[in-house]
């Protein structure tokens, strides 16, 4: 039975609302527990999760569903659950100072001991086990330890949180000049990625393995801007395409229903864990989307036809906004919905649809999850054909008739958890990934959803001229955060160069307003993580390195540049080079770590070739198709259609004579300097530079 004191029934998090039953008296991070914290003197428990978190969920059934657990927590602490979603602000600064406290990285769920007065915190750790094990004291008993310390060892502890308290105020860098050239840290950057680089199995590192994006695109964007003035460095293709190949093969890939995984767990990419990311999703599909404009690839095509149709058919709202998160565990058990015994699909398919089945998926292989198969590719589909001998159209047909029922029987298990909340910055990067593939693969309805996801945030989710960060069940929450106007304006800059509409520059318009008029740090420069009016805490972060998702300074850095040059506002291109300027320091210190902002510093030293065309709605298709062909970061075209008289590119002209209007007009503009007005196509071509574009 739940404490009649627990406070979580009202909240909107689907995380919160799944410890709503505990015995626990757990409180949302409010004014009123942090104030009977200090009216009774006692410590805080700060526990942060998410919905989709395994380690969480196991956290939850052995201490916080436990009575005996839960009377020592009421007893000795005032206990605050956190959705690290709709408070990253908090997850943020409390994931520093465990790692200045613990020397360690953190991770979900966190567990931090706070002292009332000063919320420092002084003890913290992730996972804690009921009874000790894996080397880590048993939660009942270190709850009782640091109640005593707490109350025996105060002087101590609040010497040392003063300590803690000067290391944070000390971490936001100051501006500093740059040691190297921008040419040469670029290239620092390149370096430092081809050492991390598995050249056998792709990506980053050793295991576990996340997929990072950004740093992928990072790879691609020095491919395409080395090759402008040089030969191309085709290293930095070839990590990149033989890392997405990997992914789209792996186990980390849904290869029945369409999504990726957040990471793998071994250095094959063979078993993820299971829980799916709508922001991991989105900036997959907009790396894969460049890789694919690069040149066809069909493994990539049907990893992102099946992802951006997995993300309408599961993850989007009746009326837009994509949902957060699909869980890792069903059933009480993690992956069980994804995997297979082999007898079970040998039932479900004919003898060929099987033998194909088992060659291209490692059913022939040992049994790589638990006595079951988490389906993977080892090999290209091309060479399993050859090696079945099996003409290629009728192997496709097998391999899709296979699918397809293996998809229906998996339909009719208990599928994992939603989190079905919606937050504004993972939507705008799944409208920026959606955008871009639309694109790139021409499909309008990726681009429809993308657009209904647009409308969904700027109906439900800007109130008052205020934009906010979560929205479920009809009520919109929480202040949004750097993060939510960054990506949301990264979103919206894809989309416009999609398709025009007036209400979309509109809100990327009031974005960058607001954005660099409440975050920006006008003293040091960079853009503060939470606006100047917030809920003041232990420390203001200036996020700058690539994480799960890219640093709101970065994305600003590029969109603010972009913006800038697109309506001629200075303001917000002086952000943008301000933030550069502030982040040096730390892109020096690390250059592989910064690919957001890197690839911010490669736009502002290569101002955007920007190509307008204003025109009758009905033919502006015929002239932007051929501007959009290849892999171009620093060309970005707009159509502009003569329908729509709102938010307009200032240096150009506002007014089209009647007879004018009945043709299409193109400019284009280097940095703010615009051609005069093209009125054909060939005249557009020639005033373009083509560039070789091929591997």
């Amino acid at each position: 039975m739940a404490s009649g004191k627990n406070r979580l029934a009202d909240e909107t998090s689907p995380y919160l609302l799944q410890h709503a039953d505990n015995p626990v008296d757990w409180y949302p991070w409010s004014p009123d527990a942090l104030t009977k914290a200090r009216e009774e003197g006692k410590p805080i428990l700060l526990s942060i999760g998410y919905s989709a978190c395994h380690w969480c969920h196991v956290m939850a059934h052995e201490s916080f569903e436990d009575a005996a657990t839960a009377k020592t927590m009421n007893q000795h602490f005032i206990n605050i659950k956190v959705d690290r979603e709709e408070r990253p602000d908090i997850d943020k600064v409390y994931q520093t100072a465990h790692q200045l406290l613990t020397q360690q990285s953190g991770g979900w769920p966190l567990t931090m001991f706070l002292d009332p007065n000063t919320l420092i915190p002084f003890f913290g750790g992730t996972y804690f086990p009921k009874t000790p094990r894996y080397q880590l004291p048993g939660f009942g008993d270190l709850l009782l330890r640091l109640s005593q310390a707490f109350r025996e060892q105060h002087d101590e502890l609040a010497a040392q949180g003063t300590k803690l308290a000067n290391v944070l105020g000390s971490l936001n860098p100051k501006t500093t000049p740059g040691l190297l050239k921008d040419a040469a840290l670029l290239t620092a950057a390149r370096d430092q990625l081809a050492s991390q680089y598995d050249a056998r199995e792709g990506g980053f590192g050793t295991a576990p393995k996340f997929p990072m994006p950004t740093t992928i695109e990072r790879l691609l964007r020095h491919w395409a801007f080395t090759g402008r003035n040089a030969p191309k460095d085709r290293d930095t293709l070839e990590m990149a395409m033989i890392t997405l190949t990997h992914i789209a093969r792996g186990g980390i890939y849904d290869h029945i229903g369409g999504g990726f995984c957040r990471y793998s767990t071994d250095q094959r990419w063979m078993i993820p864990h299971f829980e799916k990311m709508l922001y991991d999703n989105g900036a997959l599909l907009s790396v894969y989307a460049d890789a694919l404009s690069i040149g066809p690839d069909p493994l990539f095509d049907q990893a992102v036809r099946q992802t951006a149709d997995w993300l309408i058919r599961e993850m989007q709202h009746a009326d837009g906004g994509y949902y957060s998160a699909i869980d890792a565990d069903s059933e009480g058990e993690e992956g069980r919905f994804y995997v297979w015994r082999r007898d079970e699909i040998k039932r479900l398919l004919t003898a060929d649809e099987y033998l194909v089945v088992e060659t291209l998926y490692g059913l022939d292989k040992p049994a790589n999850f638990e006595g079951k198969w988490n389906l993977h590719r080892g090999d290209a589909w091309h060479a399993v054909v050859d090696r079945l001998a099996f003409p290629r159209d009728e192997a496709d047909a097998l391999l899709a008739s296979a699918r397809a029922k293996l998809f229906i029987a998996r339909s009719k298990r208990i599928p994992p958890g939603k989190d079905d909340k919606v937050l504004t910055g993972w939507n705008g990067i799944a409208i920026r990934g959606m955008a871009k593939a639309g694109l790139v693969l021409g499909e309008s309805k990726w681009i429809e959803s993308a657009t209904h996801a647009a409308d969904f945030i700027a109906k439900r989710m800007v109130i008052d001229h205020q934009l906010y960060a979560t929205w479920r069940d009809g009520r919109a929450r929480h202040r949004a955060y750097l993060d939510d106007y960054a990506n949301l304006l990264d979103g919206l800059l894809a989309l416009l160069q999609v398709r025009w509409r007036d209400a979309d520059a509109r809100l990327a318009k009031f974005l960058a307003d607001t954005v660099v008029a409440r975050f920006y740090d006008n003293d040091g420069d960079g853009f503060f993580f939470t606006a100047n009016d917030h809920e003041q805490l232990i420390h203001r972060p200036k996020p700058s390195v690539d994480d799960a998702m890219p640093p709101g300074n970065g994305v600003l850095a590029r969109t603010l540049n972009l913006l800038g040059h697109l309506l001629g506002e200075t303001r917000y291109l002086d952000a943008a080079s301000g933030t550069l300027k502030w982040a040096r320091a730390a892109m020096e210190q690390y250059p592989a770590g910064h690919s957001t902002l890197l690839s911010a510093l490669e736009d502002e030293l290569n101002p955007p070739e920007l190509i307008i065309v204003r025109g009758p709605r009905a033919e502006l298709e015929s002239w932007l198709r051929p501007l959009r062909s290849g892999y171009r970061p620093w060309r970005h075209a707009f159509g502009i259609p003569y329908e729509e008289v709102g938010v307009m590119p200032a240096y150009l002209p506002r007014l089209v004579s009647a007879e004018k209007q009945r043709q299409c007009t193109a400019y284009v503009c280097r940095g703010l300097a615009c051609s005069l007005p093209i009125h054909s196509q060939d005249e557009l071509a020639a005033a373009l530079k083509t560039e070789r574009s091929d591997r």
